[in-house]
């Protein structure tokens, strides 16, 4: 067993880590840096969070400008309200928005927010209201990273990259990416974007943690092959590898939701149990692991991690440490990865 030390300029996140300085990454193969952890802002304007209205969301933002955090992603579905998110992160960045990098997402029924779709939300159409809308809400006048939230299976990816690709010369969206594509779809809008010389998409949300390794079977591959960076969501499983569950017991104070009792009904407590032991040896709280074996991955940009106290952005902020190549074993015994599709 080795003692892992925190992330610096002489012991990097990873034995092959792609930080540019410490606590930075490059987004790909881009010249977009972003902060090897960055605050998802999915919880802004949430019912029944403390970060629902302006106060708490100032907070949290807040909090993570100290912490060092450059990079906030949000998405226009995101609040009680859609669109409620950005106007909240627009307003809590106030004049240092233009020290950070700002990502959102376009692509989710957002019930009329950018006007009629009807289905067809890679559509240009669609592509230049939704982009006007998030503009308008977040109080800036381009944006940084413009991800396409899901496929639009019924729009041709030309379509989709030619109405991105006039975004990017407009000066109103610098990066694109997109979130919760399959390989092969990564595959096809990279072919299709270098066939008619648009701009290439340089990122890929999607969802892995060490409960959840699929996206590790095509998606980071197909990302390394084309140089995109991988956003992780989800880190902490809904909060299964965030140590504050117990087998048996529910956290102090807390009121469990239906899906929240469920989830903790179906964990494999042995499973988790063999982890928080992994992670005490090692003298890692669980978040500290979870975000270690995210980041040690050189196809990882940034760890999106949502939070709703300032206390936890502070804690996710320093969470990334360098992990040994046997510490990484250790966690294949205990989470396998997903077995493969192909024979070999």
């Amino acid at each position: 067993m080795t003692t892992p030390q925190t992330a610096s300029a002489t012991t990097p996140a990873t034995e092959s880590s792609p930080e540019v300085r410490p606590g930075l990454r490059r987004l790909g193969r881009s010249g977009l840096v972003v902060s090897v952890v960055g605050l998802g802002c999915n919880n802004l304007g949430r019912a029944g969070t403390v970060t629902r209205d302006a106060d708490g969301a100032n907070a949290v933002v807040r909090a993570a400008l100290d912490a060092g955090i450059t990079f906030f992603d949000t998405a226009d579905c995101y609040g009680a309200e859609p669109g409620l998110s950005e106007t909240l992160l627009g307003a809590a960045l106030g004049r240092e928005r233009d020290d950070v990098v700002v990502a959102t997402k376009f692509g989710m029924d957002v019930g009329g927010l950018n006007g009629p779709d009807r289905g067809a939300r890679g559509s240009r159409r669609y592509i230049v209201r939704a982009v006007e809308g998030s503009l308008r809400r977040l109080g800036t006048d381009r944006i940084d990273l413009l991800q396409l939230h899901t496929p639009d299976l019924g729009t041709p990816i030309e379509e989709t990259l030619r109405a991105l690709d006039d975004l990017v010369h407009a000066g109103k969206v610098l990066y694109i990416g997109h979130s919760n594509r399959a390989g092969w779809q990564i595959a096809d809008a990279e072919h299709v974007a270098r066939a008619i010389g648009t701009e290439r998409f340089v990122s890929a949300q999607n969802h892995l943690n060490l409960l959840d390794r699929r996206a590790e079977l095509e998606v980071l591959p197909a990302a390394e092959e084309y140089g995109l960076g991988v956003l992780p969501y989800f880190p902490l499983a809904n909060g299964l590898l965030s140590g504050k569950y117990r087998r048996g017991e529910a956290p102090a104070g807390s009121r469990l939701t239906h899906s929240r009792r469920y989830l903790l009904e179906t964990a494999d407590w042995d499973q988790l149990e063999r982890f928080a032991a992994f992670a005490s040896e090692r003298g890692m709280t669980e978040i500290e692991v979870a975000f270690s074996w995210l980041a040690s991955h050189p196809q990882v940009s940034s760890v999106i991690a949502g939070a709703t106290r300032p206390e936890q952005v502070a804690q996710n902020a320093r969470a990334v440490r360098r992990l040994s190549s046997e510490d990484l074993a250790a966690l294949d015994e205990i989470f396998p990865p997903a077995p493969k599709v192909a024979l070999f």
